[in-house]
């Protein structure tokens, strides 16, 4: 299953956001969640949800592209948006444990949001000491195109309730983690190695404990083995 991640790590944090826009220097986050896991005998155990919406900066407003995809209005971001400061602490206080392993489906992307997030208050630092997996790049290695979230869904027949709000795709990220673990337990070998479009380049600022490497459309073998 996990087994092979958990020889390495005393934790695993699947990580899901949802934004303002693309873009992770001018662009905001809006919602965040964590789903926290150890590991319990032949499986594992949550030991903790983190699930909440973040307050915009003031005189900011949500496209209706963004309303209408995730189905956070502005009026719940005034009312339930916690402050950016107090969302800070929490994430931090999640990942500050260096044998700690961050998942994401699409992970660049959201690292790159976290890391201009975190950074505005002095607090980056915390994720130079985890290691960092994405779930699409493993998922890329298994089946061929296309690669969204739902593809995966699908293709392993997971449930998935609310696509597109933090806390479900964290969810269902961690869910396909455990099935592609059941299917072939490599994940380790993907740790900090993002494959990327060839066409498009790696997108947003490069991580720089990641290695990026080349990941078409279809699959021609193992990404750690090429």
């Amino acid at each position: 299953m996990m087994n092979s991640l958990f020889t390495h790590f005393d934790k695993i944090v699947v990580v899901d956001i949802e934004t303002t826009g693309f873009n992770s220097k001018t662009d905001e986050i809006i919602e965040i969640a964590g789903v926290q896991v150890s590991s319990d005998a032949e499986t594992y155990r949550v030991e903790h949800e983190l699930n909440t919406l973040v307050s915009l900066s003031e005189g900011r407003k949500l496209s209706h592209e963004i309303t209408g995809l995730t189905g956070i209005s502005d009026q719940m971001l005034m009312q339930y948006g916690k402050p950016k400061l107090d969302v800070c602490k929490q994430i931090v206080e999640i990942f500050d444990n260096p044998k700690t392993l961050l998942v994401a489906y699409n992970a660049q992307f959201d690292l790159c949001f976290l890391y201009y997030f975190l950074m505005k208050f002095d607090s980056a630092k915390v994720l130079k000491q985890v290691k960092m997996l994405d779930a699409m790049t493993i998922y890329k290695d298994r089946r061929d195109y296309p690669h969204k979230l739902s593809d995966a869904v699908s293709a392993y027949k997971l449930e998935h309730k609310n696509a597109h709000r933090a806390i479900d795709d964290a969810k269902t990220t961690l869910n396909l983690l455990v099935a592609m673990g059941k299917e072939n337990d490599d994940l380790e070998r993907y740790i900090n190695l993002f494959g990327y479009n060839p066409k498009y380049g790696v997108s947003g600022t490069r991580i720089s404990s990641i290695k990026y490497m080349p990941q078409g459309y279809n699959r021609c073998g193992r990404l750690y083995e090429m």
